[in-house]
């Protein structure tokens, strides 16, 4: 006598979830359970957990020939999120529950030995691919908040592997968990707290900040230690425009898979990303055995602030180019390859020297030329030329800094910003840093004379074709904060100014 259960759970690849049907047979024989499927370690350690979880709750566990396999075989399967799907499908198969529904529902969850659920990571993107096949998703309770921010989709949380068997019998039916209006708060208003009127000065800096988060554009601030360039980069998080649904979904999404899981009270927030210069290149753009999103997916949709950055390796460095222009990353192994969303905002800040002070009207920069050289060689020409501003953060007098009482808070800068952006997406769907060639044609039209002083100036300043196109864009996220439907010849002398700072000179 045999008899056969098949439940639907899914296995997480990069940030996408992919459908796992995990068939349980059972056949007389000498006790055995055997997993097939490429199951891992996790995977295949999950009898252990799966047998005593059973018996602590009062089932029997089949002594007879148990063959379970997660298909697709050729896809790897690992961690215990398979563990509830597992036990599910032995009770089915051994008539202990009711199997005629089993078809409705996808499970995920990892197993104690006592038979309660523990939460897994990679929850959200599953509870997206069930909303698309119209499945209900079965979860652990502290997972239930992540799946229900996912709209239309029926979540039932469980605590006990007792709950959802009561459910399926009718004698405990699950109420479906309801996120709480608190718990998704409302994207418009979600801003941080670091406010920039805390900065005093550097009006040139400010200025550049507006502009930076108006077009989505990336920033690199020079200047000695003290002037505020951090403190600047951390207060640009409350100036961005608030993400709408879908760009909230995917920040989420990549957070679900990520090692530190999704935090529900961050849900909506624009991420701010700051890895220290030691880190490594699988740090910065992920990667593993298993590939993992790196810094620059955790970054996406928000800011990813390098400080320090000729401390950070240059072959780290050089790693950035690819996805500053596409907005993703590819990384690929002999098993599998993983494709992780990046568009992220770069913000860079570093000293003029290695000692900070090279220009400092105090001379106590000690830095000879070739250690000046060195020093800034280490962020390559191509490189520097994808980051679209550049500005000095100069040391600014005590007397300046005392005096300056207006200052602007990030909620005023902000509401310029959302503007700003709203002209771009009417425009073109986009913001402008993901112009494309053809649409900075359409869009940036130049006069005569502006188109002279444009190239006057690339050829001054020994820039590419590519900072040629940068300037462009900078230039019309210029006009979008002043309200102009044209580019004029004061936003392409600002634009030209943010790039003054070019290779020879930084």
């Amino acid at each position: 006598m045999s008899s056969l259960a098949i439940v639907h759970s899914r296995a997480q690849v990069g940030i996408q979830a992919l459908p796992v049907t995990i068939e349980v047979h059972l056949t007389n024989g000498l006790p055995r359970l055997s997993i097939v499927g490429l199951p891992e370690a996790a995977v295949k350690e999950s009898q252990d957990r799966v047998r005593s979880a059973l018996l602590n709750s009062q089932f029997e566990f089949p002594l007879q020939r148990i063959t379970i396999n997660l298909a697709p075989a050729d896809l790897p399967k690992e961690g215990g999120r398979f563990d509830l799907a597992i036990a599910i499908g032995i009770l089915a198969a051994s008539r202990q529950i009711v199997a005629d529904e089993l078809s409705q529902y996808e499970f995920i969850g990892e197993l104690a030995l006592n038979g309660e659920l523990r939460p897994v990571r990679g929850v959200l993107p599953m509870a997206m691919e069930a909303r698309n096949v119209n499945r209900q998703v079965v979860v652990p309770s502290d997972n239930a908040s992540e799946a229900s921010m996912v709209n239309g989709v029926s979540v039932l949380p469980i605590k006990h592997l007792l709950d959802i068997c009561g459910h399926l019998h009718g004698s405990g039916l699950i109420t479906p968990f309801v996120v709480k209006e608190e718990v998704k708060p409302d994207l418009a208003n979600t801003i941080h707290i670091a406010d920039l009127s805390d900065v005093r000065g550097q009006h040139h800096a400010k200025r550049a900040l507006e502009v930076t988060a108006a077009g989505g554009h990336n920033l690199l601030m020079l200047g000695p230690p003290g002037t505020g360039k951090t403190m600047l980069a951390s207060r640009m998080a409350g100036i961005l425009p608030p993400m709408i649904e879908s760009e909230a979904l995917a920040t989420a999404t990549i957070a679900s898979i990520a090692i530190g899981g999704f935090d529900v009270e961050t849900w909506g927030i624009r991420p701010f990303r700051s890895p220290h210069h030691t880190a490594s290149g699988v740090a910065l753009v992920g990667g593993g055995s298993h590939p993992r999103p790196g810094e620059i997916s955790l970054a996406h949709n928000g800011i990813l602030f390098l400080d320090e950055l000729p401390e950070f390796d240059k072959r780290v460095l050089e790693v950035l180019r690819e996805p500053l222009e596409s907005g993703h990353i590819v990384i690929s192994r002999a098993a599998q390859q993983a494709e992780f969303p990046a568009n992220f905002q770069l913000v860079a800040a570093m000293n003029p020297c290695p000692c900070g002070y090279l220009g400092d009207p105090s001379n106590r920069c000690s830095c000879s030329p070739q250690q000046v050289s060195r020093y800034r060689a280490k962020i390559s020409g191509p490189l520097l030329d994808r980051i679209d501003i550049h500005i000095e953060v100069p040391n600014l007098p005590r007397t300046e800094l005392r005096n300056d009482q207006e200052r602007e808070s990030s909620a005023k800068v902000r509401k310029r910003v959302i503007k700003a952006r709203e002209l771009q997406l009417q425009r073109a769907d986009k913001p402008n840093n993901l112009l494309g060639n053809r649409e900075i044609e359409k869009y940036c039209h130049l006069t005569d004379a502006d188109e002279h002083l444009l190239d006057t100036a690339i050829e001054q300043l020994g820039l590419s074709a590519r900072a040629w196109y940068r300037i462009l864009k900078v230039a019309r996220t210029i006009a979008d904060l002043a309200g102009s439907e044209t580019i004029q010849t004061s936003h392409l002398t600002e634009s030209i100014t943010y790039r003054r700072l070019e290779r020879k000179n930084i």
